[in-house]
Protein backbone atom coordinates (compact mmCIF):
# COMPACT_ATOMS: atom_id res chain seq x y z
CA UNK A 1 0.00 0.00 0.00
CA UNK A 2 1.17 3.66 -0.87
CA UNK A 3 1.38 5.61 2.09
CA UNK A 4 1.42 9.37 2.40
CA UNK A 5 2.80 11.79 4.86
CA UNK A 6 0.47 14.38 7.28
CA UNK A 7 1.64 17.46 9.26
CA UNK A 8 2.53 16.73 13.05
CA UNK A 9 0.62 18.22 15.91
CA UNK A 10 2.40 21.10 16.85
CA UNK A 11 3.81 20.35 20.49
CA UNK A 12 7.26 18.72 21.89
CA UNK A 13 5.35 15.92 23.35
CA UNK A 14 5.28 12.22 21.76
CA UNK A 15 2.42 11.39 20.13
CA UNK A 16 -1.32 13.66 20.26
CA UNK A 17 -1.57 16.68 22.24
CA UNK A 18 -5.47 18.03 23.73
CA UNK A 19 -6.73 20.66 21.90
CA UNK A 20 -8.06 23.73 24.08
CA UNK A 21 -11.53 22.67 23.42
CA UNK A 22 -10.74 18.66 25.15
CA UNK A 23 -10.43 17.13 21.48
CA UNK A 24 -7.66 15.30 20.25
CA UNK A 25 -5.28 17.46 17.82
CA UNK A 26 -3.84 15.81 14.58
CA UNK A 27 -1.54 12.74 15.44
CA UNK A 28 2.29 12.66 14.97
CA UNK A 29 4.09 11.61 11.48
CA UNK A 30 5.80 8.25 12.68
CA UNK A 31 3.29 5.91 11.56
CA UNK A 32 1.91 7.62 7.86
CA UNK A 33 -1.25 7.78 6.98
CA UNK A 34 -2.79 5.46 4.08
CA UNK A 35 -3.68 7.24 0.62
CA UNK A 36 -7.23 7.77 0.46
CA UNK A 37 -7.25 4.83 -1.90
CA UNK A 38 -6.25 2.14 0.66
CA UNK A 39 -8.09 4.10 3.47
CA UNK A 40 -10.82 3.23 1.20
CA UNK A 41 -10.17 -0.36 0.51
CA UNK A 42 -8.94 -1.14 4.31
CA UNK A 43 -10.80 -2.81 7.04
CA UNK A 44 -8.92 -2.46 10.67
CA UNK A 45 -9.59 -5.49 13.14
CA UNK A 46 -9.05 -5.60 16.71
CA UNK A 47 -8.62 -8.93 17.10
CA UNK A 48 -9.53 -11.99 14.34
CA UNK A 49 -12.57 -11.72 13.19
CA UNK A 50 -13.88 -13.68 9.66
CA UNK A 51 -10.92 -12.25 7.40
CA UNK A 52 -12.55 -14.71 4.83
CA UNK A 53 -15.94 -12.03 4.60
CA UNK A 54 -13.42 -8.92 4.43
CA UNK A 55 -12.01 -10.68 1.29
CA UNK A 56 -14.85 -11.75 -0.44
CA UNK A 57 -16.21 -8.09 0.15
CA UNK A 58 -12.83 -6.54 -2.15
CA UNK A 59 -11.46 -5.08 0.73
CA UNK A 60 -8.18 -5.68 2.93
CA UNK A 61 -7.34 -6.98 6.86
CA UNK A 62 -5.07 -5.53 8.47
CA UNK A 63 -4.42 -6.18 12.00
CA UNK A 64 -3.98 -2.96 14.31
CA UNK A 65 -2.87 -5.18 17.21
CA UNK A 66 0.24 -6.71 14.88
CA UNK A 67 1.01 -3.12 13.38
CA UNK A 68 0.77 -1.22 16.69
CA UNK A 69 3.50 -3.55 18.22
CA UNK A 70 5.37 -3.65 15.53
CA UNK A 71 5.79 0.05 14.56
CA UNK A 72 8.77 1.13 16.31
CA UNK A 73 6.75 3.92 18.38
CA UNK A 74 4.53 1.73 20.09
CA UNK A 75 5.03 3.36 23.55
CA UNK A 76 3.84 6.84 21.87
CA UNK A 77 1.12 5.50 20.28
CA UNK A 78 0.13 4.30 23.77
CA UNK A 79 0.49 8.02 25.22
CA UNK A 80 -1.47 9.66 22.27
CA UNK A 81 -4.53 7.35 23.22
CA UNK A 82 -3.85 8.46 26.64
CA UNK A 83 -3.77 11.73 25.63
CA UNK A 84 -7.06 11.32 24.07
CA UNK A 85 -8.53 10.12 26.90
CA UNK A 86 -8.39 6.73 27.54
CA UNK A 87 -7.73 6.09 31.38
CA UNK A 88 -4.04 5.35 32.37
CA UNK A 89 -5.30 2.33 33.76
CA UNK A 90 -6.68 0.46 31.06
CA UNK A 91 -5.11 -2.25 28.75
CA UNK A 92 -2.44 -0.96 26.22
CA UNK A 93 -3.04 -3.24 24.05
CA UNK A 94 -6.49 -1.70 23.31
CA UNK A 95 -4.81 1.94 22.90
CA UNK A 96 -2.09 1.32 21.09
CA UNK A 97 -4.98 0.13 18.57
CA UNK A 98 -7.15 3.31 18.86
CA UNK A 99 -3.98 5.27 18.08
CA UNK A 100 -2.99 3.26 15.36
CA UNK A 101 -5.87 3.34 13.71
CA UNK A 102 -6.13 6.75 14.17
CA UNK A 103 -2.53 7.58 13.05
CA UNK A 104 -3.21 5.47 9.68
CA UNK A 105 -6.70 7.27 8.62
CA UNK A 106 -8.54 4.51 8.54
CA UNK A 107 -12.39 4.91 7.68
CA UNK A 108 -13.43 1.53 8.70
CA UNK A 109 -12.86 -0.73 11.65
CA UNK A 110 -14.12 -4.37 12.93
CA UNK A 111 -14.76 -4.89 16.25
CA UNK A 112 -15.79 -7.77 18.55
CA UNK A 113 -18.61 -6.78 20.93
CA UNK A 114 -18.71 -10.40 22.47
CA UNK A 115 -15.84 -12.62 22.66
CA UNK A 116 -12.94 -10.38 23.29
CA UNK A 117 -13.10 -7.61 26.04
CA UNK A 118 -15.66 -4.94 27.28
CA UNK A 119 -12.68 -2.10 26.61
CA UNK A 120 -13.10 -2.71 22.96
CA UNK A 121 -16.67 -1.24 23.45
CA UNK A 122 -15.42 2.03 25.00
CA UNK A 123 -12.83 1.92 21.86
CA UNK A 124 -15.17 1.53 19.59
CA UNK A 125 -17.30 4.74 20.72
CA UNK A 126 -14.20 6.88 20.83
CA UNK A 127 -13.52 6.02 17.28
CA UNK A 128 -17.22 6.67 15.73
CA UNK A 129 -17.03 9.96 17.42
CA UNK A 130 -14.11 10.43 15.32
CA UNK A 131 -15.75 9.57 12.48
CA UNK A 132 -14.85 6.11 11.92
CA UNK A 133 -17.03 3.61 10.75
CA UNK A 134 -17.42 0.83 13.01
CA UNK A 135 -18.52 -2.77 12.69
CA UNK A 136 -19.51 -5.28 14.94
CA UNK A 137 -18.73 -8.58 14.77
CA UNK A 138 -20.38 -10.99 17.83
CA UNK A 139 -18.99 -14.69 18.90
CA UNK A 140 -21.57 -16.45 20.43
CA UNK A 141 -21.08 -16.98 24.06
CA UNK A 142 -21.17 -21.09 23.96
CA UNK A 143 -19.34 -22.93 20.91
CA UNK A 144 -22.27 -24.93 20.80
CA UNK A 145 -24.12 -22.17 19.43
CA UNK A 146 -23.83 -22.80 15.91
CA UNK A 147 -27.14 -20.97 15.04
CA UNK A 148 -25.53 -18.27 16.67
CA UNK A 149 -22.45 -17.93 14.78
CA UNK A 150 -24.45 -18.65 11.44
CA UNK A 151 -26.42 -15.42 12.29
CA UNK A 152 -23.33 -13.54 12.95
CA UNK A 153 -21.80 -14.29 10.04
CA UNK A 154 -24.59 -13.07 8.03
CA UNK A 155 -24.68 -10.14 9.40
CA UNK A 156 -21.21 -9.30 9.16
CA UNK A 157 -21.14 -10.29 5.53
CA UNK A 158 -24.15 -7.76 5.16
CA UNK A 159 -22.53 -5.00 6.79
CA UNK A 160 -19.20 -5.47 4.64
CA UNK A 161 -21.33 -5.93 1.27
CA UNK A 162 -20.06 -9.61 1.22
CA UNK A 163 -21.59 -12.77 -0.22
CA UNK A 164 -21.74 -15.66 2.39
CA UNK A 165 -20.90 -18.20 -0.20
CA UNK A 166 -17.89 -16.06 -1.52
CA UNK A 167 -16.59 -15.87 1.85
CA UNK A 168 -16.79 -19.96 2.13
CA UNK A 169 -14.39 -20.01 -1.10
CA UNK A 170 -12.31 -17.30 0.43
CA UNK A 171 -12.38 -20.01 3.37
CA UNK A 172 -10.73 -22.42 1.17
CA UNK A 173 -8.03 -20.35 -0.20
CA UNK A 174 -7.20 -18.97 3.47
CA UNK A 175 -6.64 -22.46 4.54
CA UNK A 176 -4.07 -23.23 2.25
CA UNK A 177 -2.05 -20.42 3.91
CA UNK A 178 -2.90 -21.52 7.06
CA UNK A 179 -1.63 -24.93 6.63
CA UNK A 180 1.75 -23.39 5.62
CA UNK A 181 1.79 -21.60 8.99
CA UNK A 182 0.90 -24.72 10.76
CA UNK A 183 3.97 -26.61 9.08
CA UNK A 184 6.27 -23.99 10.78
CA UNK A 185 4.61 -24.55 13.86
CA UNK A 186 5.81 -28.46 13.30
CA UNK A 187 8.98 -27.84 12.05
CA UNK A 188 9.57 -25.32 15.47
CA UNK A 189 8.04 -27.76 18.20
CA UNK A 190 8.29 -31.88 16.50
CA UNK A 191 11.67 -30.94 14.25
CA UNK A 192 13.62 -28.45 15.99
CA UNK A 193 14.02 -26.84 12.83
CA UNK A 194 12.19 -23.35 13.36
CA UNK A 195 12.48 -20.72 15.58
CA UNK A 196 9.74 -19.89 18.81
CA UNK A 197 10.22 -16.56 17.46
CA UNK A 198 9.34 -17.88 13.30
CA UNK A 199 6.29 -19.77 14.86
CA UNK A 200 5.02 -16.72 16.79
CA UNK A 201 4.98 -14.14 13.73
CA UNK A 202 3.80 -16.55 11.09
CA UNK A 203 0.87 -17.96 13.22
CA UNK A 204 0.06 -14.47 14.53
CA UNK A 205 -0.02 -12.95 11.07
CA UNK A 206 -3.11 -15.54 10.50
CA UNK A 207 -5.36 -12.86 11.44
CA UNK A 208 -5.00 -10.63 8.49
CA UNK A 209 -2.31 -12.38 6.12
CA UNK A 210 -0.60 -9.30 5.52
CA UNK A 211 -3.07 -8.12 3.60
CA UNK A 212 -2.43 -11.05 0.71
CA UNK A 213 -3.30 -14.47 1.33
CA UNK A 214 -0.96 -15.53 -1.99
CA UNK A 215 2.30 -13.88 -1.33
CA UNK A 216 1.64 -14.71 2.41
CA UNK A 217 1.69 -18.43 1.57
CA UNK A 218 4.27 -17.94 -1.00
CA UNK A 219 6.61 -16.34 1.63
CA UNK A 220 5.64 -19.02 4.38
CA UNK A 221 6.35 -22.11 2.06
CA UNK A 222 9.96 -20.97 0.76
CA UNK A 223 10.44 -20.49 4.75
CA UNK A 224 9.61 -24.23 5.25
CA UNK A 225 11.64 -24.78 2.62
CA UNK A 226 14.42 -23.10 3.90
CA UNK A 227 13.91 -24.17 7.47
CA UNK A 228 13.97 -27.93 6.33
CA UNK A 229 17.68 -27.76 4.98
CA UNK A 230 18.54 -26.76 8.11
CA UNK A 231 20.10 -28.38 11.02
CA UNK A 232 18.24 -29.47 14.26
CA UNK A 233 18.42 -27.18 16.95
CA UNK A 234 20.31 -28.29 20.16
CA UNK A 235 17.86 -29.33 22.82
CA UNK A 236 16.70 -26.85 25.16
CA UNK A 237 13.87 -26.25 27.91
CA UNK A 238 10.62 -27.02 26.10
CA UNK A 239 8.00 -24.10 27.23
CA UNK A 240 4.08 -23.21 26.71
CA UNK A 241 2.85 -19.72 26.50
CA UNK A 242 -0.09 -19.02 27.27
CA UNK A 243 -2.61 -16.03 27.06
CA UNK A 244 -1.96 -13.24 24.80
CA UNK A 245 0.79 -11.94 22.67
CA UNK A 246 3.21 -10.45 25.22
CA UNK A 247 3.52 -6.96 24.65
CA UNK A 248 7.41 -6.47 25.89
CA UNK A 249 9.88 -6.35 23.92
CA UNK A 250 12.87 -9.45 23.73
CA UNK A 251 10.43 -12.52 25.03
CA UNK A 252 11.75 -15.15 22.88
CA UNK A 253 15.27 -13.85 22.60
CA UNK A 254 15.54 -13.69 26.36
CA UNK A 255 13.90 -17.17 26.52
CA UNK A 256 16.63 -18.64 23.73
CA UNK A 257 19.53 -17.12 25.99
CA UNK A 258 18.44 -19.13 28.93
CA UNK A 259 18.26 -21.85 27.59
CA UNK A 260 14.36 -22.14 26.51
CA UNK A 261 11.91 -22.00 24.29
CA UNK A 262 8.26 -21.85 23.26
CA UNK A 263 6.78 -24.94 21.62
CA UNK A 264 3.29 -24.23 22.29
CA UNK A 265 2.06 -20.70 21.82
CA UNK A 266 -1.51 -20.65 22.75
CA UNK A 267 -3.47 -17.67 21.41
CA UNK A 268 -0.90 -17.80 17.89
CA UNK A 269 -1.34 -20.77 17.18
CA UNK A 270 -5.53 -20.34 17.17
CA UNK A 271 -5.01 -18.03 14.79
CA UNK A 272 -4.02 -20.55 12.32
CA UNK A 273 -7.26 -21.80 12.77
CA UNK A 274 -5.57 -25.57 13.61
CA UNK A 275 -8.88 -28.01 13.85
CA UNK A 276 -9.90 -28.76 10.60
CA UNK A 277 -12.81 -27.69 9.41
CA UNK A 278 -15.80 -27.06 6.79
CA UNK A 279 -17.35 -24.36 7.00
CA UNK A 280 -16.93 -20.91 8.45
CA UNK A 281 -19.47 -21.19 10.75
CA UNK A 282 -17.69 -24.52 12.03
CA UNK A 283 -13.90 -22.90 11.76
CA UNK A 284 -14.83 -20.35 14.49
CA UNK A 285 -17.01 -22.40 16.74
CA UNK A 286 -13.25 -24.77 16.76
CA UNK A 287 -11.54 -21.16 17.50
CA UNK A 288 -10.87 -20.95 20.97
CA UNK A 289 -9.76 -17.46 22.25
CA UNK A 290 -13.75 -15.97 21.99
CA UNK A 291 -14.92 -18.74 24.57
CA UNK A 292 -14.82 -19.72 28.21
CA UNK A 293 -11.28 -20.95 30.12
CA UNK A 294 -12.65 -23.93 30.10
CA UNK A 295 -12.96 -24.90 26.55
CA UNK A 296 -9.13 -23.45 25.74
CA UNK A 297 -8.09 -25.72 28.83
CA UNK A 298 -9.27 -28.48 26.68
CA UNK A 299 -6.87 -27.94 23.75
CA UNK A 300 -4.00 -26.51 26.33
CA UNK A 301 -4.03 -29.54 27.83
CA UNK A 302 -4.03 -32.05 24.70
CA UNK A 303 -0.66 -30.24 23.34
CA UNK A 304 0.89 -29.42 26.23
CA UNK A 305 0.86 -33.75 26.35
CA UNK A 306 1.85 -33.84 22.88
CA UNK A 307 4.40 -31.70 22.59
CA UNK A 308 6.01 -32.54 25.73
CA UNK A 309 5.61 -28.71 27.66
CA UNK A 310 8.37 -28.75 30.60
CA UNK A 311 6.28 -25.71 32.12
CA UNK A 312 4.26 -23.09 31.05
CA UNK A 313 4.09 -19.13 31.13
CA UNK A 314 1.30 -17.51 31.02
CA UNK A 315 1.07 -14.20 30.34
CA UNK A 316 -1.74 -11.62 31.61
CA UNK A 317 -1.71 -7.96 30.40
CA UNK A 318 -2.29 -5.26 32.90
CA UNK A 319 -6.14 -4.39 33.54
CA UNK A 320 -7.20 -6.91 31.71
CA UNK A 321 -10.18 -9.74 32.68
CA UNK A 322 -8.27 -12.47 31.91
CA UNK A 323 -5.82 -12.17 34.60
CA UNK A 324 -8.70 -13.64 36.66
CA UNK A 325 -8.65 -16.90 34.75
CA UNK A 326 -4.74 -17.54 36.35
CA UNK A 327 -6.00 -19.35 39.23
CA UNK A 328 -8.29 -21.62 36.94
CA UNK A 329 -5.65 -22.27 34.39
CA UNK A 330 -3.18 -23.25 37.70
CA UNK A 331 -6.15 -25.60 38.76
CA UNK A 332 -5.90 -27.18 35.47
CA UNK A 333 -2.51 -28.13 35.22
CA UNK A 334 -0.05 -30.77 36.42
CA UNK A 335 2.98 -28.51 34.97
CA UNK A 336 4.69 -25.64 36.66
CA UNK A 337 3.16 -22.45 35.65
CA UNK A 338 4.94 -19.27 36.00
CA UNK A 339 2.63 -16.45 35.30
CA UNK A 340 4.01 -12.85 34.78
CA UNK A 341 2.63 -9.25 33.51
CA UNK A 342 3.48 -6.48 31.67
CA UNK A 343 1.66 -3.31 31.40
CA UNK A 344 3.41 -0.60 28.72
CA UNK A 345 5.09 -1.88 25.69
CA UNK A 346 9.29 -2.11 26.86
CA UNK A 347 11.56 -4.40 26.93
CA UNK A 348 11.47 -7.06 29.93
CA UNK A 349 12.14 -5.11 33.03
CA UNK A 350 14.88 -6.91 35.48
CA UNK A 351 12.27 -8.17 37.89
CA UNK A 352 10.38 -10.25 35.20
CA UNK A 353 13.46 -11.38 33.88
CA UNK A 354 14.85 -12.38 37.29
CA UNK A 355 11.39 -14.38 37.75
CA UNK A 356 11.72 -16.52 34.26
CA UNK A 357 15.53 -17.22 34.84
CA UNK A 358 14.36 -18.64 38.50
CA UNK A 359 11.66 -20.76 36.72
CA UNK A 360 14.16 -22.03 34.18
CA UNK A 361 16.67 -23.16 36.90
CA UNK A 362 13.77 -24.61 38.26
CA UNK A 363 13.08 -26.76 35.75
CA UNK A 364 16.38 -27.68 34.52
CA UNK A 365 16.77 -28.66 37.99
CA UNK A 366 13.38 -31.23 37.61
CA UNK A 367 14.06 -33.10 34.78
Amino acid sequence: MSLEGHEPCGTPAPGCAQTAEGGCSAPSPSLPRLSERDAARTVGITTTVPSELIFAAGLIPMDLNNLFIGSGVASDLVAEAEACGFPRNSCAWNKGVYATARRLGLRRVAAVVQGDCSNTHAMMEMLRADGVDVVPFSYPYSPDDAEWMQLSLERFARALGASLDEGERWKKRLDEARAATLRIDALCWRDDLASSEEQHLWTLSCSDFLGDPDSFRATADALVSEAEGREPRSPMLRLALLGIPPICEGFFEFLDRHGARVVFNETPRQFAMPKPSDTLAEQYLNYTYPYDVFYRLADIREQIAERRVDGAIHYVQSFCYRHTQDTLIRRALNEPVLTIECDRPAPLDLRTQTRIEAFIEMLQAAR
